[in-house]
């Protein structure tokens, strides 16, 4: 049986990051009762395959009502081994919250620290302190929820490399079963797209990408896509499938789903979708189908991505030497993969595969 996953996504926010394009509204919560109950609605209504991995994210899954989400993801038929992820705010959890998703059928959890040090997490515009991060981490444990992620990033104006070992060491003496460690991005439209003294700089983010590295590995979190490391059976079941083009299906405002070549997202607003579903409208804002060479070139840029790489084929080795940039990769006949320089400039290989 193929791989099938389900995005929810829930859009109500307390506070809007400042690096944030997301689709969030912090002036929405008087909604949240009919959101839910539309999208429960929503999946009852699409008659879904069995699905292998599930995926709350947001905005904060954490502001709404436990036990509303876990009404919701009652309606999702899920298979024995379903990893079942909900992306948690530290300021938020307590451990009646992950017991109420744990009964549900969450098996994963996914942290949003970002950072262990207080003055890079207020120029990152975040409002938990670290104490809160190791009581979340507490009752994940007391539920018995088996895996959780730990979300870092790293960039942030202010944030000198030992500020970042710090955050380092200090996701690392949690024990997390995976981190993910992206670096800061500039997305336009939000306020630190506007405000290029706090843009990050390349050669600080590679440092800081290198000592990730080096420190995850040391603890025993192997690298498997360029931006996240697991201890071995821990990787994220619902991103592989995104990174190898399966089939998903997205609840929720502005949520995507794919289906064999054909992907499409949903009305944007909270308002919006909950009315389309009222009316047993469709929910779907706009779509494409891919051709058959994009598809293929899209995969091959999202496997060089991954710790497997792409078939040999797909990259000349002799063309990369001639522009010197043949530490980027590494193969061994039949793949070929990114070399840690590589992950640094996993832009610049994607744009020479064939």
């Amino acid at each position: 049986m193929q791989p099938f996953g389900v995005y929810l996504h829930i859009p109500f926010c307390a506070k809007r990051c400042d690096y944030c394009a997301f689709a969030t509204w912090t002036d929405r919560g008087h909604l949240q009762t009919e959101y839910m109950r539309a999208l429960r609605a929503d999946i009852v209504a699409a008659d879904l395959p069995p699905v292998s991995s599930v995926f709350v994210g947001g905005g904060t899954p954490t502001l709404v009502d436990p036990a509303q989400l876990a009404d919701v993801l009652s309606a999702i038929p899920t298979t024995a081994d379903a990893e079942v992820t909900v992306e948690c705010n530290p300021d938020d959890v307590t451990a009646d919250m992950l017991r109420t998703y744990r009964a549900a059928g969450v098996n994963r959890v996914s942290i949003g620290v970002q950072s262990m040090v207080g003055h890079v997490l207020a120029s990152l515009g975040r409002t938990h302190v670290p104490a809160n991060v190791e009581q979340a981490v507490a009752a994940v444990r007391e539920a018995g929820i088996p895996t959780f992620n730990v979300d870092l990033i790293y960039g942030a104006a202010g944030e000198s490399l030992a500020d970042w070992r710090a955050t380092l060491e200090g996701a690392i003496a949690l024990k997390p079963t995976h981190i993910s460690a992206y670096a800061l991005t500039i997305e336009a439209g939000t306020p630190l797209a506007e405000q290029p003294q706090r843009h990050p700089d390349d050669d600080d983010l590679a440092d800081k990408y290198e000592l990730a590295d080096e420190l995850l590995a040391a603890a025993g979190l192997a690298n498997y896509e360029v931006s996240n490391w697991a201890q071995p059976g821990h990787e994220c079941k619902h991103n592989m499938l995104y990174w190898q083009q399966g089939n998903y299906r997205g609840f929720g405002g502005a949520a995507h789903s794919h289906s064999d070549g054909r992907r499409w997202w949903n009305v944007r607003t909270p308002e919006r979708y909950i009315a389309a579903v009222t009316a047993g409208e469709t929910t779907e804002a706009a779509g494409e189908t891919l051709s058959e060479g994009t598809r293929r070139t899209e995969g091959l840029q999202l496997a060089i991505r991954m710790r497997d790489g792409v078939p040999a084929e797909a990259l000349s080795m002799d063309a990369m030497a001639a522009e010197g940039l043949e530490d980027l990769v590494e193969s061994d006949g039949v793949r070929v993969r990114l070399t840690q320089r590589g992950r640094l400039l996993a832009n610049e290989v994607s744009l020479r595969l064939r």
